[in-house]
């Protein structure tokens, strides 16, 4: 075998945004965007048919080479899944590029051993990053953080930091994906928060209702019961709001998605980046969203993990 294709799903987290930092459970859902490597043999370290210059080039394919005893190949990347945009784009990458190399090379192919190569490689890259993303690329469906309810799939321990990892159930549902334009890095975002909280007790009862909010919703789904699911998403985005890491342009698109909506809420660490709407009337979303300067997307959940490609 000289070549080989992988996918992997992008992801959004649906509840527990900032929580999950303190212990609190966290959800995320593969969406139906994907990123495709295509991996063969070179001589050299070669993406998208160019050569990678310096050594710090790269850092997620590099760490994933690292991992696997290997340091050249060439891998071409085609994606339908924005970058910057709070969807996962480099845990896709890093999650289909591992299971792409570990088929190249003979290795294990299973679940556990890709994640754990996805995490090293966003941890590597980031500096800090939890399990979540890359897991949730790597499984498809859904997948929860410090949740006692679901499957366990597997436990990762870094920097003094251990992770449960568990699958829950996750129905078929549609969101509509608004993406303001605006890049807001993640750490600046999470350290406000951790000051908040250690000078003020409302922000910790707020992370406190935050992690009461994602196991209930976790049960909705469940149960499919997605107008409670909507409530819920709705009320942590307030939550989120009032720890200040929202921005005027989220709020917009959330407001302008609620009548239209059974909830909606930011994804990801604030700031900028994206929300979410659960909804039965997505291309009204669509239209909502894009009169208030938003670039709006129609996902769905329900969606497999990392997959060799033909």
């Amino acid at each position: 075998m000289n070549k080989v294709t992988a996918s992997a799903p992008g992801k959004m987290i649906l509840l527990g945004e900032h929580s999950v930092v303190y212990g609190k459970p966290a959800v995320a859902l593969a969406i139906d965007r994907r990123i495709k490597c295509t991996v063969s043999a070179s001589s050299e370290l070669l993406v998208n048919g160019r050569k990678a210059s310096g050594t710090i080039a790269h850092p997620h394919i590099r760490s994933v080479l690292k991992d696997n005893g290997a340091a050249n190949v060439s891998v071409d990347a085609v994606t339908d899944i924005p970058t910057s945009s709070g969807l996962g784009s480099s845990a896709a990458l890093s999650a289909s590029f591992s299971l792409a190399v570990r088929k190249l090379f003979g290795r294990e192919t299973d679940e556990e051993s890709i994640a754990a190569d996805a995490f090293n490689a966003e941890y590597t890259a980031q500096g800090r990053a939890s399990p979540m993303d890359t897991s949730v690329c790597t499984h498809g469906g859904g997948v929860a953080l410090n949740c006692p309810i679901g499957r366990h799939l597997w436990t990762f321990s870094k920097g003094g930091n251990s992770w449960d990892v568990t699958e829950v159930d996750v129905p078929h549902m549609t969101f509509v994906v608004g993406y303001t334009g605006i890049h807001a890095p993640t750490g600046p975002i999470v350290e406000r928060v951790r000051k908040y909280k250690e000078h003020n007790r409302f922000a910790s009862d707020i992370i406190d209702e935050i992690g009461a909010i994602t196991l209930e919703g976790v049960q909705a789904m469940a149960k499919n019961d997605t107008e409670h699911l909507g409530r819920l998403m709705t009320q942590n985005h307030k939550l989120l709001s009032i720890l200040g890491v929202s921005c005027d342009q989220l709020n917009k698109l959330v407001n302008a998605s609620l009548p239209l909506s059974y909830g909606a809420k930011l994804t990801g660490s604030g700031g900028g980046g994206s929300m979410i709407a659960l909804t039965d009337q997505p291309e009204k979303v669509c239209e909502a969203i894009a009169l208030r300067g938003g670039v709006p997307m129609i996902v769905h959940t329900g969606i497999p993990g990392v997959r060799l490609e033909e």
